[in-house]
């Protein structure tokens, strides 16, 4: 049966922005007031693995496209355990629920978890201002509607910049992802954030996957005899993140074959001696159109990501292990979206993208990446074979 988009009667809500532009709308999901970065998600479907994705974690996600619940919340879409949104803004909330995989909507799923949303805002406005302005902070509230006192609270609200927040998402413990089908490989998860599709992807190719928490020392990681190390997306500055960083560098000194999506890719970047920065306001949605400059193929993919990699493009990369180069490129506006690292001899060591080719929500076009992992742990797996029969 459709449910309706209110249990109660309409209550007002506030929002602020960090500069003190406001915006006034209708409450849904949980009362009260949160607080968060001001990002807008460009995605005219997805809400659901949207909300639940790690990375929008201390995020406050505007929805660009108008129309947003008419297919309601299923229990099959999530990307985690949770909704990490910290708040979602929105034009339109569809006042039924539609889809025959529903199973609630999204506003009972919202005040279920306690999330703050708000509706019947200008949110064309609200994007247009993030993409002059830039992300900020913001405030919604139902309990505070003096837009000046919401604003302090706004201003005193942690910043995204220097924020170091994979503590707050990753596993307590380690879990298996097995294999589908016979287990060909065996790879260890470096989990920042990760989506459940991730490994989801990878176990369809065969691949036995450990997602270990981001306290794992390269000893415990080693133990596994990995064929291949990845390392996932999640929130925060990478410019925080140096425990990674770390990790990552002791994985590439013992010669694992890596790759990373998203954080991950900014992970790679530092380690490789790249520096990153703070995008004005970010890729988030599933129509950006990225360049693999190894085949030379234009792709549409789905992204979330604040912060990028700061490398030239077209030009080799020194490090200790061989030659890095930017792999990838935005089309809309050249940032770097991909990174691969290869040895003197140019046997591929790691690569990583800045973008999520798991497609959970968005476009399968990138879904050879998968495939281009599962060839590089193969092929260093026979080569290893073959030198021990040599010897």
């Amino acid at each position: 049966m459709p449910s309706s988009l209110y249990s109660a009667p309409q209550l007002e809500a506030l929002l602020v922005l960090e500069d003190g532009r406001s915006f006034r709308g209708v409450s849904f999901g949980a009362q009260g007031e949160t607080f968060g970065e001001a990002v807008f998600a460009t995605g005219m479907s997805g809400y659901q693995e949207t909300l639940t994705d790690p990375s929008y974690h201390r995020q406050v996600v505007i929805a660009t496209a108008p129309h947003i619940g008419n297919t309601g919340w299923n229990d099959e879409d999530d990307e985690s355990d949770r909704i990490w949104v910290a708040g979602y803004v929105v034009r339109d909330l569809s006042r039924v629920r539609s889809n025959w995989r529903s199973n609630r909507s999204l506003d009972e799923e919202l005040r279920s978890q306690g999330v703050v949303g708000i509706a019947e805002v200008d949110t064309r406005a609200i994007t247009r201002h993030l993409r002059d302005h830039g992300a900020m902070r913001v405030g919604i509230s139902t309990t505070e509607l003096d837009a000046d006192k919401l604003l302090e609270r706004v201003l005193a609200s942690p910043q995204m910049a220097g924020a170091n927040l994979v503590d707050d998402v990753t596993v307590a413990d380690a879990e298996v992802v097995p294999a589908v089908g016979e287990r060909r490989l065996t790879v260890a998860a470096i989990d920042l954030g990760i989506k459940d599709m991730t490994p989801t992807r990878m176990a369809e190719r065969g691949i036995e996957v450990h997602v270990l928490p981001a306290s794992t020392a390269i000893d415990q990681l080693r133990s596994l005899n990995p064929d291949g190390v990845f390392f996932s997306n999640g929130p925060g500055d990478p410019a925080a993140a140096d425990r990674a960083v770390a990790l990552l560098t002791e994985v590439l000194d013992a010669n694992l074959p890596f790759f990373g999506i998203c954080f991950g890719n900014q992970i790679f970047g530092r380690a490789l001696g790249l520096g990153t920065y703070k995008m004005k306001f970010g890729h988030r949605g599933i129509n950006q159109p990225v360049k693999d400059l190894t085949t030379g193929k234009v792709e549409i993919t789905a992204h979330n990501h604040g912060f990028a990699v700061e490398a030239p493009l077209g030009v080799p990369i020194p490090t200790r292990w061989g030659e890095a180069r930017v792999s990838h490129v935005d089309l809309n506006d050249d940032v770097v979206e991909g990174l691969e690292l290869r040895s003197p001899d140019g046997v591929l060591l790691g690569f990583s993208v800045q973008y999520h080719p798991e497609a959970a929500a968005g476009p399968h076009d990138a879904a050879y990446l998968f495939d281009r992992f599962v060839e590089m742990m193969a092929g260093r797996r026979t080569a290893g074979s073959r030198q021990e029969g040599d010897a």
